[in-house]
Formats: C-alpha cells, structure tokens, sequence
C-alpha cells in the first residue's frame, strides 16, 4: 500500500479523460516522498500522502510544508522535492500536459489529447526559447538543456510547467 501511494505519488496519479480532473504523469530522477525516518507512522505518513494529492496551489503548499516543519522538523530532501513535483504537477494541470518526463538532457511534454489550448502562445514561447525548445510533429515538446542533476531537472520542470502555465492563463 504504501509503495503504491509513493508510486502514485512520483507519477502524478493516472490521467483522467477531462482536464479539470486531469492528473499530469511527472517523471524526474529524484527522490520524491515522506521518508520513514521523518514521519515514522505508516497511517500518518499514508493520511499525508492523501492531503497532498488534494492541495490546489502554492499557497496550500506552502502550509502543508509549514506544517510538516513544525510537527516534524525541516524538511528531508526528498519530502522538499515531493512538494516541488505537487507544484510542478498544478501547473501542469493548468497548462493540460497530461504527462512531462525530465532527464539529465532536457523534458519531453505530452499535451493532453495531443493539443495546446493556445497554440499561437506557444509557438512563441518555443520560438522564445531560440533552438532548445521544439514542437514535433506528433505534437510533443521537447526541452533540450543539461540539467545534470535532480535538483536542476526539478528547478527546469518547475520552470517549464509555470511558463507554460502562464501562457494557457
């Protein structure tokens, strides 16, 4: 049970058929959940899982970070990085990408029904971009920079799902 709420967690849920319930699938090599050693209760830990699935904005994350400090102490690497890709994954939500892998040499983003809601916006946001960003036929993104390890692939995604974000409004 718990390794499917940390799978599920790491993967962003399964995306759904209607974007205000759209669950964007975030792939990043980096650890992403509430460690043992932070939060040794297995019903607590799992309760938290399920209170972040349903936070809907930065400032909801912010709390619950507040709120994991004071009850728990600073924040694991890890657990900082799991509310990183929860950000990552409401902006991706906004933007209907319905899934975003990140690797060391840049992201592949996959729209939901293989469609933009602005898609004059975001040629220009790829044409901003001046040769990192292009849009393939098959109406993927692809994002080529070198974001060596996991807390600059998290900061580049962050990044991305917020511009992209900001384009759909």
């Amino acid at each position: 049970m718990l390794e499917d709420a940390i799978m599920e967690a790491k993967a962003g849920g399964i995306a759904r058929n209607e974007t205000k319930d759209l669950s964007p699938q975030i792939t990043v090599d980096a650890p992403i959940l509430i460690p043992e050693e932070y939060v040794p209760d297995l019903d607590l830990r799992m309760g938290l899982y399920r209170r972040l699935n349903e936070l809907e904005g930065p400032q909801e994350i912010e709390a619950f970070a507040a709120e994991l400090i004071d009850r728990f102490g600073k924040l694991p690497e890890a657990t900082d990085n799991l509310l990183k890709v929860i950000e990552i994954k409401l902006n991706c939500r906004k933007a209907c990408i319905a899934k975003m892998d990140v690797g060391p040499k840049g992201a592949l983003v996959h729209f939901f029904n293989d469609s933009f809601p602005d898609l004059p916006g975001l040629i220009a946001y790829v044409q901003h971009l001046k040769g990192t960003a292009k849009l393939r036929p098959d109406n993927k993104l692809v994002i080529t920079r070198n974001w060596a390890d996991p807390e600059a692939r998290l900061r580049g995604a962050q990044q991305l799902a917020k511009g992209l974000a900001k384009i759909v409004g």
